[in-house]
């Protein structure tokens, strides 16, 4: 039996939220539930505990929750002194946000290719420092760790697609994760983190996003010349993800063995990006010799 004969017993969404609810509801809920009757919906000991088991997936000292992953890249940004006129690096393939990220606090994304595995190449990185470049974002991309590209420069990574990836993928003085619903790691809605070894750094992530509340409640100043915003992790996201954590390692045991079955049966006219050791298997891609023809068979079995 050929591949486009194989039955299809039902159609296969690229994510099934409701399915991944499902098998945690009574866990989420619970703790969803414990949350709304506590009162206390911004901060507190929720959204400490899911900061704490953040950082201890990538190894960091510490975490701050914050709004939304493309929030963690800008208040990193921020933090370590990005300002407007700075260039900083962003590689080719990459979610919309992180140039966008660099965009919005004034400062100019810098695109550079990346290399046959997708992620940043750091030759190609090296070539477009200017004066005016200050950091760079390496990406970890479909559970793969970029490396660090050793320019000099002040380095933020982008875990969204790393999280359970070993060794963890930490390479920069501040790391930008998101939780959305679709990550490895996802809440009911947008939340992100920044994870990192820091504490002065750390504190002034979680400083800016609270209005530049520091120590006094009502005490409110600007950071090294930036005003803060409203971008705090709010506990109920906190409690979804602590609801699916202990989920979180065997979803990505079964990627994985999902994907050596891909790589065993796939014809060789498809060839699967090149995927490491310890890699989470965020998403399989593969390289098609007519990507137009695999993408139309995939859509007529469903």
């Amino acid at each position: 039996m050929s591949h486009a004969e194989l039955p299809v017993r039902r159609p296969v969404p690229m994510v099934d939220l409701a399915r991944r609810h499902a098998e945690v509801a009574d866990e989420v809920e619970d703790r969803v539930l414990q949350v709304l009757r506590s009162g206390r919906w911004v901060g507190g000991p929720v959204v400490a505990e899911a900061e704490a088991r953040l950082a201890g997936w990538l190894s960091r000292q510490g975490a701050v929750g914050v709004a939304s992953g493309t929030d963690a890249l800008m208040l990193a940004l921020q933090a370590v002194g990005i300002r407007p006129g700075d260039e900083v690096i962003v590689p080719a393939l990459t979610f919309f946000a992180t140039a966008g990220a660099v965009a919005a606090v004034g400062a100019t994304p810098v695109i550079a290719d990346v290399g046959e595995d997708g992620l940043l190449d750091p030759t190609a990185a090296g070539a477009l420092i200017s004066p005016r470049t200050r950091a760079v974002i390496p990406v970890h991309l479909f559970g793969n760790r970029a490396e660090d590209p050793g320019l000099g420069l002040t380095v933020i990574d982008d875990a969204a697609q790393a999280i359970g990836t070993t060794p963890p993928p930490s390479i920069g003085r501040l790391t930008a994760v998101s939780a959305y619903p679709t990550k490895s790691w996802g809440a009911a809605g947008d939340a992100g983190f920044v994870a990192g070894d820091e504490p002065e750094l750390l504190e002034a992530v979680r400083c800016l996003a609270s209005h530049g509340q520091r120590g006094a409640p009502h005490h409110h100043e600007a950071h090294d010349g930036q005003v803060g915003r409203a971008s705090r992790l709010d506990a109920i996201q906190a409690a979804v993800l602590l609801g699916h954590a202990d989920q979180v390692e065997a979803r990505i045991d079964r990627r994985r063995r999902l994907a050596d079955r891909y790589d065993a049966g796939l014809p060789a006219s498809i060839r699967p990006l090149p995927r490491q050791h310890g890699s989470s298997v965020h998403q399989y891609c593969v390289l098609a010799s007519d990507r137009a023809r695999v993408v139309a068979a995939l859509d007529e079995a469903g």
